[in-house]
């Protein structure tokens, strides 16, 4: 992990956040405006200082972002993002004295390939800290998850705990950590004399809930944060089981990516650093019911270490 943020001297002056920048459709810049979860906070002059030129020329942060309940929810008109992850991008271009925009992606891969071809300079996640692609990426961990799986209050397909998920149809979303778990949920399946469950790739959570809604899927895997987001959204449509550890199922550390090229990462990880510091990140878990999946501290490239 990075050296402790030292207290450093602070601009006196409040990040001026530009007005809305609305392209095409897809998207949004995080920092027009200020919510009750992420208040104006002050530029980290230091910090600011630290940041690649191109980022300081540019006065801007380029975020990429798949749709992933409640990380980022985009509304109806495909511009509006709200959730953690714009709460979370606010208060960092905050710290930092720039602006900060999320392009909306179809999947993950499509974010990843997009950094390193250099269209988005960052992804929050959430993504699992893995050594492969730490080769490419600085990650900083942020939080924690489990992995769920969603089921509508009314399925038939007698869902009552996980292991009930053998031989039936689970939607996840392609190349994710959910993904990676079920794998593990399947292999405890056969070695328990069950049929593995069958996996239906997609490109986003939306997709998973719309697979599990029309029948085509039994269920909906996610993270533990999104299913707790779902059920508490949709009171009494939707239930979720949790996957245990001895089906085979981790505690997974859940980063902010970053291409190493360029060294935004370690400016980024100290700007994490500072809203642990001052509170901003337990408000903003707090917020969205996640104390229970925080980390004591942001880690910094935690895959390459042990």
């Amino acid at each position: 992990m990075g050296s402790p943020l030292r207290q450093g001297r602070r601009s006196t002056i409040a990040v001026v956040l530009g007005a809305a920048l609305a392209v095409a459709g897809c998207t949004v810049d995080d920092g027009a405006t200020t919510t009750a979860a992420a208040p104006s906070l002050t530029t980290v002059q230091s910090l600011h200082d630290q940041l690649p030129q191109a980022v300081k020329d540019a006065g801007l942060i380029r975020f990429a972002g798949d749709s992933h309940p409640p990380y980022r929810t985009v509304g109806a008109d495909g511009t509006t993002v709200t959730g953690i992850d714009h709460d979370f991008q606010q208060a960092l271009g905050q710290i930092l004295g720039v602006r900060t925009e999320t392009t909306i992606v179809s999947n993950l891969s499509a974010a990843l390939q997009g950094m390193l071809s250099g269209r988005y300079d960052a992804f929050n996640g959430p993504v699992k800290a893995t050594a492969e692609r730490q080769q490419q990426f600085d990650t900083i961990t942020w939080m924690t998850t489990r992995t769920s799986y969603v089921v509508p209050s009314d399925s038939t397909a007698g869902i009552g705990k996980p292991e009930d998920l053998c031989g039936k149809r689970v939607a996840v979303v392609t190349a994710s950590v959910v993904e990676e778990q079920l794998k593990k949920l399947s292999a405890f399946c056969e070695k328990t004399g069950r049929p593995a469950a069958q996996s239906i790739g997609l490109d986003d959570t939306n997709a998973t809930l719309l697979a599990t809604k029309s029948g085509r899927a039994d269920a909906a895997g996610m993270t533990q944060a999104a299913a707790i987001d779902v059920t508490n959204q949709q009171k009494g449509v939707y239930r979720y089981v949790t996957q245990t550890e001895e089906q085979g199922a981790t505690k997974d550390n859940l980063a902010l990516y970053v291409p190493k090229p360029g060294n935004l990462g370690p400016v980024l990880e100290k700007a994490y650093e500072e809203l642990f510091r001052d509170g901003t990140y337990a408000r903003i878990m707090k917020q969205w019911g996640l104390d229970d999946v925080t980390v004591p501290q942001p880690l910094y490239n935690v895959a390459s270490a042990g």
